[in-house]
């Protein structure tokens, strides 16, 4: 008798998510929204680049490559993204070859209400992540594409209520706290932020050390 025809998923694509809590986040927030906003205030070079590239708010991702050892609000997050990147690059079974994952670039996002980052990925880099310090009511969600759509060429689009993983985008609206981490390939973007405030994230590499 002849076997019922079965469907596989190959080649996923993982996105890991963990929303960290408690009175200790709630203070490290705090902390990094003050930090972010000094640094901000200060970063000249910054805040040109951001306007030439016309980023609405303020990045720190061409100008400082120092904020771990800058301020201790930074190195604090460090440490706390360092379990949660060895426990997705087992879930991605890397075969790290003896070597390690290390934190390659940490920068600030400032974003103003009105303000989008386009479509992106982050090469020479493995893992990619961003933390969320401030998320008021309507600000942006992060929105992630397919890898494979340049190459589906004739393909139809996906119906409204394909399931999440059949999707070709997938927005995902995080809250302060929340922690993302994906494989640096993924191309994303972030939507327009519909808030009437700032929204603060801290986006980082991770570079393959052998």
């Amino acid at each position: 008798m002849a076997r019922a025809p079965q469907i596989e998923t190959l080649f996923a694509t993982r996105l890991y998510r963990a929303d960290l809590g408690g009175a200790e986040i709630t203070r490290l927030n705090t902390d990094l929204a003050r930090a972010s906003r000094a640094v901000a205030s200060d970063d000249v070079a910054g805040q040109d680049w951001s306007q030439r590239n016309l980023y609405s708010g303020y990045t720190s991702y061409a100008s400082l490559n120092d904020l771990v050892w800058r301020d201790p609000d930074f190195a604090d997050l460090a440490a706390r993204l360092e379990p949660h990147v060895a426990a997705f690059a087992k879930a991605c079974d890397f075969d790290l070859d003896g070597g390690r994952l290390e934190l390659d670039s940490l920068w600030i996002n400032i974003l103003e209400p009105g303000g989008v980052h386009s479509g992106h990925i982050h090469p020479h880099s493995v893992v990619s992540g961003a933390y969320y310090v401030e998320v008021p009511d309507g600000a942006s969600a992060l929105k992630f594409e397919d890898p494979r759509l340049p190459m589906m060429m004739a393909a139809p689009p996906r119906k409204a209520r394909a399931a999440r993983d059949a999707k070709t985008h997938v927005s995902i609206a995080p809250r302060a706290g929340t922690l993302l981490l994906w494989e640096s390939f993924l191309r994303h973007e972030v939507t327009r932020n519909d808030a009437a405030a700032q929204r603060i994230s801290i986006s980082f590499n991770y570079a393959w050390i052998r």
